[in-house]
């Protein structure tokens, strides 16, 4: 009979290259090869649970599903032992003779291009069986079909160009994997290693994984995100987390998701405690951590989330995702889409919830506020759902933090804009002159003085119908009567003066400014910095000086307050008084300097000490 023969059989030509490209191109991930054979044995066994249910007459009908690991450090093997379907000999050699040329040319392909992580790979192309050969002198595969009239049989290959298939006398059902390790891969049957690496590549596979002749599984088995919410309290939440993580502290928030449309999808998702990983943190990368119906498929992936939500840890677990299919493939697929859509919504959800807490939020903001402007800024499709997260300070806040619902709740009469300015630091935004406006009549302003705020705003351009406006901006319409009172003429006399100081203004800036004018703008300050009619927001200004681009900015326009009491004094001053020269540079230079504009601060200390010494004269 076929089945009786002892003959080698050539692999095919694919499977010759796959089995050199693993063997000689994966030395420093050899561990892997026990995750694969681990999770075929699982696939095995859930085919033959399948199989159960609809039909009792298979072989050792009552015998239990598990999967047993055992190894003889002195005979350098290492066994690998399941209670599944099982195969006949022709199975033995379709399934380990021959691969899916799809799956095998891809594989091959993706190896030779270096264009993939081949540990990442292993598995998803069906080839997760041949990886044994990384650590293997030998493979001796013995197996028995569930079927109650098939023999047993087994399979043996020395890795090279063939393999033999002959009658084996297993009398249980399932297959048993017999590895004669190298002589540099002995370490692979140290029985404690084997345990380490079941609790980190399998600690979740639904069947029991013995190592050794413990009677205790290795592996968890209870998948906690698998798990319904209703039986888990925060404790629990808490310590999966500190498990996963090694973290000490505890996660701000949590959220537990399980759907079954448009995707089946089991998930938990944390928000850590700090953007700074602990120092033995077991989690080294951003991204969350697959798995295939329990299986780890991927340490670290990073497509499941947008990459403004990559700081949120976690686990996810799909059925809808098969064993046998590459990194490449899962990230290209309506499926993988599906999911990080279904994820986001939930994640953002969460934040939301959290947000609820005034206290907890405002220590989340401190840590991660920035992913939430930079979510804001990158994605447009998104963007509105992550509107009611922002806060800020404000001129009206005392320093606390604000939402743009709290701002629009506290709108003046007849305001019909929401009013921000962009700076580099907070205590800058605060002494701005722009603010003088509106510090004066009330009106609320928000300060936005982290760099990605010039990114941020521009994807809020209105909240709830109200517009946003720059109160920097030349051409802004102020609110109330701010406009009429413009109109207002000035006393001739003193009109007469401030127009014969700017002409003096313009002769000793010259061209560094566009122009000199005054203002009705200002209280409080002597003068500000304004952009020209027709150049370039501040917003997409500061987004060019900060991405480094091809840019040269508009020469500003000083405005300067003809009621105020230095402009007054200094508008009568003679002609030719240098002293009146150096206020003039120290007036524009200060302007700069509150503008985040000076090139050189320091350079404006000499001119201080000559005004020092002028006043005190």
């Amino acid at each position: 009979m076929a089945e009786k023969t002892a003959e080698p059989t050539p692999f095919k030509a694919e499977i010759r290259r796959l089995l050199d490209i693993l063997i000689h191109s994966l030395y420093s991930d050899r561990e892997i090869f026990l995750r694969e054979l681990v999770s075929n044995a699982s696939d095995a066994l859930n085919r033959l649970r399948f199989e159960m249910l609809t039909n009792r007459d298979v072989l050792d009908p009552d015998a239990p599903l598990e999967i047993r690991i055992t190894a003889d450090k002195d005979a350098r093997t290492l066994t690998i032992t399941d209670t599944g379907i099982g195969m006949t000999a022709d199975e033995l050699r379709t399934n380990l003779g021959t691969i899916a040329q799809s799956g095998a040319r891809e594989f091959i392909q993706a190896a030779e291009e270096g264009t993939a992580d081949l540990a990442d790979m292993i598995g998803q192309f069906g080839v997760g069986f041949y990886s044994s050969f990384m650590v293997a002198e030998e493979v001796r595969v013995v197996s028995r079909s569930y079927r109650p009239d098939a023999e047993a049989a087994a399979w043996i290959s020395t890795g090279g160009d063939t393999f033999t298939v002959e009658p084996a006398g297993q009398e249980t059902r399932g297959t048993t994997i017999e590895i004669k390790l190298k002589e540099d891969a002995a370490d692979f049957a140290d029985e404690w290693r084997l345990g380490q690496i079941v609790r980190r590549h399998a600690n979740f596979v639904a069947f029991p994984i013995y190592v050794g002749a413990g009677e205790e599984p290795a592996n968890q088995r209870t998948a906690l995100w698998r798990q319904s919410a209703r039986d888990l309290d925060e404790d629990a939440y808490h310590e999966f987390f500190k498990q996963m993580t090694l973290e000490s502290e505890p996660p701000l928030a949590y959220t537990h998701v399980v759907t079954d449309a448009p995707v089946q999808l089991y998930a938990v998702l944390f928000v850590p405690p700090s953007t700074e990983r602990a120092m033995f943190s077991l989690r080294k990368e951003d991204g969350l951590t697959l798995y295939a119906r329990k299986v780890l498929i991927q340490e670290y992936t990073k497509d499941l989330l947008p990459e403004y939500l990559r700081f949120l840890q976690g686990v996810v677990d799909s059925e809808d995702i098969p064993l046998n299919v590459s990194r490449e493939m899962v990230q290209a697929t309506p499926m993988m889409q599906k999911l990080k859509k279904v994820l986001t919504g939930r994640a953002v959800g969460m934040l939301n919830d959290l947000a609820k807490d005034a206290e907890v939020y405002a220590a989340f903001w401190e840590r991660f506020g920035h992913f939430v402007k930079e979510g804001i800024a990158t994605d447009m499709a998104e963007r509105e759902s992550l509107y009611p997260l922002l806060r800020f300070t404000t001129t009206k806040s005392d320093g606390a933090l604000r939402s743009l619902n709290d701002y629009v709740g506290a709108l003046k009469p007849g305001q019909k804009k929401i009013y921000y300015i962009l700076g580099d630091d907070p205590r800058s935004l605060a002494r701005s002159p722009h603010l003088d406006y509106f510090r004066e009549h009330g009106y609320e302003v928000i300060l936005l003085g982290d760099l990605i705020d010039s990114f941020m705003v521009m994807g809020v351009p209105a909240y709830e119908g109200f517009d946003l406006v720059n109160v920097a901006a030349a051409d802004l319409d102020l609110p109330g009567d701010a406009e009429k009172e413009a109109e207002q003429p000035e006393d001739a006399p003193a009109g007469e003066a401030v127009a014969g100081l700017i002409e003096r203004i313009k002769a000793v800036l010259g061209d560094r400014v566009g122009d000199v004018r005054t203002t009705k703008r200002l209280s409080g300050s002597i003068a500000r910095l304004v952009d020209p009619e027709g150049a370039m927001g501040q917003e997409m200004q500061r987004v060019y000086k900060m991405m480094e681009r091809d840019f040269e900015a508009p020469r500003k326009v000083l405005e300067i307050n003809p009621k105020h009491p230095t402009v007054a004094s200094l508008a009568a001053k003679p002609e030719g008084d240098p002293l009146a020269d150096a206020l003039i540079e120290q007036i524009y230079e200060n302007a700069l300097l509150i503008e985040g504009l000076h090139p050189d601060p320091a350079g404006m200390i000499p001119r201080i000490e000559e005004l020092m010494k002028a006043a005190l004269n």
